[in-house]
């Protein structure tokens, strides 16, 4: 038996916290409505600070690329651009209507596409190396299986194939009421 790696205990701590797996809907839904509410208390709280904000941003941008599933990991650089603009809403303070709101709403998309930009690529990274390794742990299974059936495969052929040229072959087996008769 061989002995288990030690587990530092960050990793020990990082184990314990929630993992759920969203659907693609899921995970834009997550992150549309947690910038919206972090917007609200932005806005309540800071005045509608932009780098607290951002900085919201990135950290919501990169758990739902965590927490999406494997299956949907294309969807987390697609939906938390949209729960950015989603976000913005309160956080943009325009006045006047729908015109004015629209505009500031514009505005502040425009000014902040750095943190836009930002998160974007936190949840692309993030995907991308978790679709990589998804494709090596497919690789090193397939990889197992097939050395499994050649091992299975060439057993079965060594069988068939009888001795060895040069060995003896082996004593036939005569049962004992045979043998005594």
């Amino acid at each position: 038996m061989t002995p288990r790696p030690r587990v530092s205990p960050l990793a020990q701590r990082l184990r314990r916290l929630p993992n759920p797996r969203f659907t693609g809907l899921g995970a834009g839904l997550f992150a549309a409505a947690t910038m919206l509410a972090l917007a609200f208390l932005d806005r309540l709280l800071l005045d509608g600070a932009p780098l607290v904000y951002g900085v919201l941003f990135l950290l919501v941008s990169a758990v739902t690329a965590l927490w999406v599933r494997t299956a949907d990991l294309v969807t987390a650089p697609i939906s938390v651009p949209i729960a950015f603009a989603a976000g913005a809403y309160p956080i943009a303070g325009g006045t006047g209507g729908f015109g004015g709101q629209t505009m500031a709403l514009v505005t502040t998309l425009a000014v902040h596409a750095g943190w836009l930009y930002g998160g974007t690529l936190i949840a692309g990274l993030i995907a991308s190396v978790r679709k990589v390794r998804q494709m090596g742990r497919r690789q090193t299974a397939r990889d197992a299986a097939a050395r499994a059936a050649a091992t299975r495969a060439g057993a079965t052929a060594y069988r068939a194939a009888g001795p060895r040229p040069g060995t003896r072959a082996p004593r036939p087996t005569v049962p004992r009421a045979v043998r005594r008769g």
